[in-house]
């Protein structure tokens, strides 16, 4: 008995070591900026499929950066697509910077947003190029953050998505995956030496990637950002991180686009990490609950006074870090972070069965080796996941 409380002790401790890790490495929302005074020329490429809900504001904010010259290049595969006029009109705003809406599909891969990027890569006119999901609130210092973190030994600078302004319950949730979970784990990886490239916002060297196979080579793994992982790793280069991640402003969520979202995520983590994704089933708070009730029960305590510290073990730290980091809270934020805590290692089951999951509106197959979409839906998915 005594050995089920150390370990269920000790899966609370690694909470705790995590949250204190990501604590320190990220820098707080809205604070001060880092400082560059290296500020060469950049080309943002800018995947794009559709209007969403906040795609003015998030277009809008790629024209208002503090940077003193850059480029926005728009990829768009269907000359059909609704959100070119959208683009014409945020671009017809901003005289002052060069843009382009660039239409075609590059076969490339079985990852439509890759495909919707490589004319973008293409087109791109200086050395240092960001590509950026279309759902990414771009701050006005976004660039100086990219290039901030650059150090010697980087390959590659990413950004996870930070969940805010959610509407609804299960945007609550998508935030509570997002922000304390999914974050906290990839700034306390990093931090340890274990950074993985995350596709929302990934900062290159134009030379280094053309250089080893150029942005064909990112089609080696169904998702890009596995691809970017292990190609810098090859090259004895690391993947960074930003000193604070970027905005993704959430709107309504579903509880079935957040089931199908985490789902397909962590079938791609399952195929391209799965010496990794493995351990994730005792993440949350999930195991070491169970393993103090069981302790509980046997030694004739009180079940819900153990919960109850269990509970507050796990999350009064979680509330903190989100607290000093002025990330979203709200009177719905324990439920959420319990109700992802549930769903965890339901969805990490899920993710080790065979099949396919939806991919914005495209049911892709992901099995044990490989991953694909099926014929006929590669054209619409460009990464505003």
């Amino acid at each position: 008995m005594m050995l089920i409380l150390f370990a269920a002790g000790a899966f609370l401790a690694i909470n705790l070591l995590s949250l204190m890790i990501a604590g320190w490495r990220i820098w707080p929302r809205l604070g001060p900026q880092p400082r560059t005074t290296y500020r060469p020329p950049v080309s943002i490429v800018v995947p794009l499929c559709g209007r969403e809900e906040f795609s003015r504001e998030t277009l809008e904010s790629a024209f208002r950066l503090d940077w003193p010259n850059y480029e926005i290049l728009f990829c768009v595969a269907d000359a059909k697509d609704a959100v070119i006029p959208l683009v014409e009109d945020v671009r017809r705003r901003h005289p002052g910077i060069p843009a382009a809406i660039l239409v075609g599909d590059d076969r490339i891969s079985a990852n439509p947003k890759l495909n919707n990027c490589v004319k973008g890569w293409t087109a791109a006119a200086h050395e240092w190029v960001v590509l950026a999901d279309s759902n990414v609130l771009m701050p006005a210092d976004y660039l100086i953050r990219l290039m901030a973190a650059w150090r010697s030994d980087s390959g590659l600078i990413c950004s996870t998505p930070l969940g805010s302004r959610p509407n609804g319950f299960w945007a609550e949730v998508e935030c509570a995956f997002l922000n304390a979970h999914q974050a906290r784990w990839q700034y306390a990886g990093e931090a340890l030496g274990f950074g993985f490239a995350q596709g929302k916002s990934m900062l290159w060297r134009k030379s280094m990637l053309d250089a080893n196979g150029g942005i064909q080579a990112l089609a080696a793994e169904i998702a890009e950002d596995a691809a970017a992982t292990k190609l810098v790793r090859s090259l004895g280069l690391k993947v960074h991180l930003v000193s604070a991640p970027f905005d993704q402003p959430l709107g309504t969520r579903t509880f079935r686009e957040v089931w199908a979202r985490q789902c397909r995520w962590a079938r791609l983590r399952r195929v391209t990490f799965p010496q990794f994704f493995a351990p994730e089933v005792l993440a949350g708070i999930v195991p070491p609950l169970l393993m103090s009730a069981i302790a509980a029960v046997a030694a004739g305590h009180s079940l819900p006074a153990i919960a109850a510290l269990v509970v507050t073990a796990a999350y009064l730290p979680e509330f903190l870090l989100v607290h000093r980091k002025n990330w979203h809270l709200s009177r719905w934020s324990l439920a959420a972070m319990l109700t992802r805590d549930l769903l965890l290692p339901i969805i990490w089951i899920r993710s080790w069965l065979a099949g396919s999951a939806d991919w914005r509106g495209n049911r892709m197959s992901i099995g044990s080796q490989e991953s694909r979409l099926e014929p006929g839906e590669l054209q619409s998915l460009v990464g505003t996941l």
